[in-house]
């Protein structure tokens, strides 16, 4: 693996423990600030970390019964102050949900600055 790659695995292990742990303030900081969140025909701008808490917090319920998660990573571009990512995340035995994330360089490590979803299955 190059060290692209290593951080960015590191990375996914940080977010996917937090989801787990349905611990919305350990993946409010892991959301950059500002940062994007492009659904289809809503784009939603991130002016504060407790909008992101607060999404996460009102959206466990949709997650009950989890409780292990695998992914499946694909770096799709890198540039010197961003990493595109595609991760396919599996839980319940099969693939549930794609998206690319824009990871940029922060305090602690890569955070998000864009969240796009993607469609199941699409080949890169």
């Amino acid at each position: 693996m190059s060290a692209t790659s290593d951080k960015a695995e590191e990375f996914f292990d940080r977010y996917a423990a937090a989801l787990l742990a349905r611990d919305e303030k350990a993946i409010g900081k892991m959301y950059a600030v500002p940062s994007l969140i492009l659904f289809p025909g809503t784009s939603i701008p991130v002016t504060d970390a407790r909008q992101t808490e607060q999404f996460f917090a009102s959206s466990w319920s949709q997650y009950e019964g989890v409780d292990t998660v695998d992914r499946q990573l694909v770096i799709m571009a890198e540039a010197p102050s961003s990493l595109w990512v595609d991760v396919t995340w599996i839980y319940g035995g099969k693939a549930q949900e794609r998206f690319c994330y824009q990871l940029v360089p922060g305090s602690d490590g890569y955070q998000i600055a864009v969240l796009t979803p993607m469609a199941q299955g699409e080949a890169i």
